[in-house]
Parts: C-alpha cells; sequence; structure tokens
C-alpha cells in the first residue's frame, strides 16, 4: 500500500472513530428541551401518543463506551490503520496458508490411500464417496442436481438410474467427465409433415407406455424407420452414438408428447464440458466413483 492511501486511510479512520465518539460523549451531557410534562412536545395519533425524553440506562452507555475501547484495542493488535500491521503480526493470507497447510496434511494420507484403486473400489470406499459426492455438489450440481437425478430444462441426464446415454461402466463415466461429451439431435420439421411428427411422437411415447393414441402411434411407425438409425430398431439406443433409449420412461427433456413433438421438430444439441483440466484426474476418479455407486447401488459393493 502506498504512503498515500495508508494516509487517506488513517485520516478516515481518525475522521470516524472521533466523531462517533464525540456524539457519544456530547449526547450524555446535552439538555434537550422539554415541555412541563417531561415530554418533546412530539405527539402522534391526535395527542395519544407523546414522545418521552429520559437519560440513556447506564447498562447502555457502558455498553456502548466498552464498544469504543475493543475498536481502539482491535487497531493496536490487528491490521487495519493504514498499513500498521498490528502488534500481533495478524494477517488474513497467513491464517490461511496455516489452515490450508493444516488441511492438506490430514487430506494427504487419505488421498495416497486412493491411489491405485479403481472407481469400483473407491465406490465401496465411504470415505472416497463422501469426498466425491462434496466435489459433485461444488462443480456438477447446478446440471445434474444436488442428488443427481438430472434437470429436463437444461437436458442433463439423471446419473442415478441405469440409463446411460454413453454408457455406465465406470471407463464411460470417466470419459464423460474428463474428456466431455456432445450429443446432437437433428431436425427433421423438413423431413416430415406436421401430421407425421404428431404420429412419430405417439409411437415414440408408446415405447414407453405413457398415454397415447395407439392408432397414430401404428400410424408413426413407418416415420420411426428414420429414428431407427441412431435408436435402434427397438428404440433401445446407442451408447456410443449418445442416442437415448426411448423405451424408458425417464426422458431427458421431458416425457410430454408436446415436448417429443418439439425434439422432433427441432432437434436438441446438448453439451457435457470436460473437466480434466479444472478437476484433475483425481477428483474426477472420486466423483465417478460416487456417481457409480449411485447407479449401480449393490454392485458397487461387491467389487
Amino acid at each position: 500500500m502506498s504512503a498515500f492511501w495508508s494516509g487517506w486511510i488513517m485520516f478516515l479512520v481518525v475522521l470516524n472513530f472521533g466523531i462517533t465518539l464525540f456524539l457519544f460523549v456530547w449526547g450524555q451531557f446535552v439538555a434537550i428541551p422539554t415541555q412541563p410534562d417531561g415530554t418533546s412536545g412530539h405527539v402522534w395519533a391526535h395527542g395519544v401518543l407523546r414522545e418521552g425524553v429520559r437519560r440513556l440506562p447506564l447498562w447502555w452507555v457502558l455498553m456502548s463506551a466498552s464498544v469504543f475501547v475493543i475498536g481502539m484495542v482491535y487497531l493496536v493488535l490487528y491490521p487495519g490503520f493504514g498499513s500498521y500491521k498490528g502488534l500481533i503480526g495478524w494477517s488474513a493470507h497467513d491464517q490461511l496458508a496455516r489452515e490450508s497447510a493444516a488441511n492438506q496434511a490430514k487430506l494427504t494420507p487419505v488421498l495416497q490411500s486412493f491411489e491405485g484403486r479403481s472407481v469400483e473400489q473407491l465406490a465401496a470406499m465411504p470415505e472416497a464417496t463422501r469426498m466425491g459426492h462434496r466435489l459433485f455438489v461444488d462443480n456438477c450440481a447446478a446440471c445434474h442436481g444436488l442428488d443427481g437425478r438430472g434437470n429436463h430444462a437444461v437436458g442433463a441426464p439423471d446419473l442415478t438410474d441405469q440409463d446411460w446415454l454413453w454408457g455406465g461402466s465406470s471407463e464411460a463415466i470417466l470419459t464423460s467427465i474428463l474428456d466431455g461429451r456432445r450429443g446432437t439431435m437433428p431436425p427433421f420439421q423438413a423431413t416430415f409433415s406436421n401430421e407425421d411428427i404428431e404420429r412419430l411422437a405417439n409411437y415414440v411415447q408408446s415405447l414407453s407406455g405413457p398415454p397415447h393414441s395407439p392408432s397414430r402411434a401404428a400410424e408413426g411407425k413407418a416415420q420411426f424407420t428414420v429414428c431407427s438409425t441412431c435408436h435402434g430398431v427397438e428404440g433401445k439406443g446407442n451408447p456410443a452414438l449418445g442416442a437415448p433409449n426411448l423405451t424408458h420412461a425417464r426422458r431427458l427433456y421431458g416425457g410430454d408428447l408436446a415436448t417429443i413433438e418439439q425434439t422432433i421438430r427441432y432437434g436438441r444439441s446438448g453439451t457435457m464440458p470436460a473437466w480434466r483440466t479444472r478437476l484433475g484426474e483425481g477428483d474426477v476418479r472420486l466423483i465417478a466413483a460416487w456417481i457409480y455407486a449411485k447407479s449401480h447401488g449393490g454392485d458397487a459393493e461387491r467389487h
């Protein structure tokens, strides 16, 4: 801090401290004009309420005076008065460094115990999954939700079930987090008429069972031939392409007919960002372990 700014801060501190101290002391002795009945003359509610004048209680005066004393002691002991560092030499940077070092000393042996273990093995370790969940909440919950159950509004998939866009193996989960994914559903408004899209949407809906028109679904089966290139003849998806399983009741962007028609008509484009650079492989493996444990349940514990 330059000498100018240090002096400016000192001036402001002294000015504010001096003004408030003066007002506090002066307020104990100033004579306030009062009416014969001991009130200030201010009335409300047509004279029902009158403003009384009383001296401040002793406990309040003593408590307020102690605040001034505490403030002066603080300025002597701690930094805050310009570039003065305080008698005890405390700084937020030093405290952060000490606490970070102490935390790292506790964390290092824990992280070392995770080294060399597979995602499946980490998924069976409560301490690893607790850390993985915390990392997930900090970095992934904005899209996938605190519990990992996804978000239709942004097309973030549910990570706790057995239905996977790109595969649910530990290797596939790691790849998704480390390197990201990009999925594209092309628009078909130029390929199909509105009637065809309505029939096709009913057929897609029939694959998972929600309410639909059986007659329109039967008519839309022919249009689905175009879609089967990615989604498969039975509509069960293709993890190699990130094509979702259409026989699963939970839809990526919502499962009502209007949403399905919108998806067919205008297409979808979803991006899962890569986290390799920001988190590193160690933290990503912990996140993958938590996801694997949530989605595979008892299978994770048997590895």
